[in-house]
């Protein structure tokens, strides 16, 4: 049940069906616009999401990232932080990631791989954590400094792959030098999912375990509510600012390197297909929920896959799936809202 202003409260499934009616007859009217048969178009919408084996895995390899980087947002957003900077962290991670790889190139897989992830974590974090502490000390705008640091980030990466890191065997192409088997992620059999999307399943359960329980949980909970209040308990906002916007840093770094690793094989520009802001959009749309996140990550990565198909297929533009996410973010955003305000 959803609770209203004057306290009545509107059925969840009525509240669902609404949005999932306007939201079809929002693409619709897209696909008509756009001169395809909207039934036709939205079937087949479904079909290369959903329709096969292969347009499942497609849908989870785009859904990791995005769960990656939604993780990102939806962490210091449970202390009221409002982080738009996974793009950045995203790219720096796969900068440290690959810096590791590069320096040692020869070393087994045991090593190699846990080395790689951590570095690209550690890269993350720190991207992460500089706002945070800007945001604590200083009371500098979180969601300003992200922002710009999203821009430095992707221009470091076609800094480093245009420049000292391109590997010469490329013929001209900016990009680093293969990745060797041992810095791959491991594959489930028969499958091509990578580990990265088991490690943001991982995190988003350890998430929703770490932020539901336990003291620490209740001094966030506190400082996001009031940091007055909790500072005058002894609370340290700074501290937890800094904590909370490396930890997702961390999650989005590891988005960076993993699509590094297992999707392109190397480093080069074009990493992110705007993963960062699609997750941040994500984790507001589930109230930073981490088991909501979850299902609407893999909701938007079967979107994204679709609209790669719907392009070779019928000949829409590729930017079809981004139009529609947004229709679909936008719907679920403004549908419930104006029920509620009717209802009240």
């Amino acid at each position: 049940m959803t609770p209203t202003s004057s306290g009545r409260t509107l059925p969840f499934a009525a509240i669902a069906l609404a949005t999932a009616a306007v939201f079809l007859l929002a693409a619709a009217t897209f696909f008509i616009a756009i001169g395809q048969a909207p039934l036709r178009a939205m079937i087949d919408l479904v079909l290369f999401a959903t329709g096969d084996a292969f347009s499942r895995v497609e849908s989870l390899l785009k859904a990791a990232p995005i769960l990656l980087c939604a993780i990102a947002a939806a962490i210091p957003g449970r202390l009221g932080l409002i982080s738009v900077g996974a793009e950045g962290q995203l790219h720096l991670g796969a900068i440290f990631g690959t810096a590791l790889v590069l320096a040692m190139p020869q070393a087994p897989a045991i090593i190699l791989l846990p080395a790689t992830l951590l570095a690209a974590a550690v890269g993350g974090a720190l991207w992460g954590g500089v706002p945070g502490w800007l945001r604590g000390r200083l009371s500098v705008n979180e969601t300003i400094t992200t922002l710009v640091m999203n821009y430095l980030g992707i221009l470091m990466v076609n800094g480093l792959v245009f420049g000292p890191w391109r590997d010469p065997a490329n013929l001209g192409w900016p990009a680093t030098a293969s990745f060797p088997d041992a810095a791959r992620l491991p594959v489930l059999p028969g499958t091509g999912l990578h580990l990265g999307l088991f490690l943001g399943v991982l995190l988003a359960l350890g998430c929703a375990f770490a932020f539901s329980r336990g003291i620490r949980a209740e001094r966030v909970r506190v400082l996001a509510m009031n940091r007055k209040v909790g500072e005058t308990y002894g609370l340290n906002f700074p501290r937890f600012a800094v904590i909370l916007m490396a930890t997702g840093g961390a999650a989005a770094g590891l988005a960076g390197i993993c699509e590094a690793i297992a999707v392109q094989g190397r480093l080069q520009p074009g990493l992110s297909l705007g993963y960062g802001l699609t997750g941040f959009l994500v984790a507001w749309l589930c109230g930073h929920r981490f088991l909501l996140i979850l299902p609407v990550s893999i909701l938007v990565g079967g979107l994204l896959a679709a609209g790669d198909s719907l392009q070779l297929f019928h000949k829409i533009p590729a930017s079809s799936a981004t139009i529609l996410q947004g229709l679909l973010f936008v719907t679920v955003l403004a549908v419930p809202g104006v029920l509620n305000r009717r209802a009240s």
